[in-house]
């Protein structure tokens, strides 16, 4: 199963709408997938520190989806010049080696002009610290807000082009991994 990160906790976000398309795509190539949507998190994760103890049930079922996914893409928007509070709260509560180590990661940021290259440079180096498999092809959409504005589908061919490559090239990523059991879950078995 690969996990579809919506990296923001704000509701109806731009980030979600990516989410759902990405989820689309995956699914239109008979890959299993599934949306972890921090605003529907937000509720039961941000009530007070969980780092050391029993973190609550949500929190909780959201992190163990996160040690068994296959691969994880993320869906990042900048905020302030990097990612989301909310989406490194939620990672800082990540388990090493279990969460990140040999997990293949695919990226795409969001935002207005720069198309939130900053954020996934922070999370890029966050993964590679933690030993992620990143995949190497990241999509920057420059002003989400017009590209998915009346739709839940890119209005730009371009950008619909970038995320069926992306797509399958991570589908064919994570295979490899597995074929060779080098992925995070084979190496744990």
């Amino acid at each position: 199963m690969i996990l579809i990160i919506s990296g923001t906790d704000r509701d109806k976000s731009n980030t979600r709408k990516v989410a759902g398309y990405v989820h689309s795509l995956f699914e239109k190539h008979g890959e299993e997938a599934e949306i972890l949507d921090l605003a529907e998190l937000k509720p039961t994760s941000h009530g007070g520190p969980h780092y050391g103890v029993a973190a609550p049930d949500a929190l909780a079922a959201a992190l163990e989806k996160v040690n068994k996914a296959d691969g994880l893409y993320m869906c990042i928007p900048e905020y302030n010049g990097s990612m989301p509070g909310a989406l490194k709260y939620f990672v800082d509560h990540w388990k090493y080696p279990e969460s990140f180590e040999f997990r293949p990661v695919a990226f795409c940021g969001l935002g207005g002009m720069w198309g939130g290259l900053r954020p996934v440079e922070h999370m890029q180096g966050v993964m590679g610290y933690r030993n992620s498999f990143m995949y190497p092809e990241r999509i920057f959409v420059r002003e989400v807000f017009k590209h998915f504005k009346d739709s839940d589908v890119p209005n730009d061919s371009i950008l619909v082009d970038l995320f069926e490559k992306q797509v399958t090239g991570f589908i064919a990523f994570i295979k490899g991994l597995k074929a060779v059991k080098i992925d995070a879950n084979s190496r744990r078995r």
